[in-house]
């Protein structure tokens, strides 16, 4: 079992089929769940899953966090986005990776996924605060970019 950094293969068909909406006012929600070093993560992950995610803890519960899409951007030739970082509070949580999926997209998928983090190694935070911290949103370092 592992967790493999990737854009989920089928979140790129889906972007084709204009399926995912990264607007931050009118746009879908997306979800950020956690797993634990058992789950089995990598671009053929196609929806969200409850399989080996990490247990409710403080203001961590099933599904995850909803995240805050900084919308889609333009620099030059490079479209990008990217999120606000999250945090879960008073939480004891062991993760080694995390899912990005679309709980609202406006088609027949259910919880499509689109992204997978390994973390390297498991990362803890016992009656604490868990963050997740994103890259600055820009064309260079944004979550996802297209050239």
């Amino acid at each position: 079992m592992a967790i493999t950094q990737a854009v989920c293969s089928t979140f790129k068909q889906q972007l084709l089929e204009a399926i995912h909406d990264f607007r931050q006012a009118g746009g879908d929600t997306f979800k950020l769940a956690l797993y634990t070093s058992s789950a089995t993560l990598d671009a053929s992950t196609t929806v969200y899953s409850a399989t080996n995610e990490v247990g409710n803890s403080g203001t961590y519960s099933a599904g995850g966090g909803t995240l805050i899409a900084n919308s889609a951007n333009l620099s030059g030739t490079t479209a990008y986005t990217d999120f606000a970082d999250i945090s879960f509070t008073s939480a004891t949580i062991t993760a080694r990776g995390a899912l990005i999926y679309n709980s609202t997209p406006t088609h027949t998928y259910t919880n499509p996924a689109c992204f997978v983090f390994d973390f390297g190694s498991d990362k803890t935070s016992t009656n604490g605060t868990f963050t997740i911290t994103f890259p600055v949103a820009d064309a260079t370092n944004a979550v996802y970019r297209l050239p």
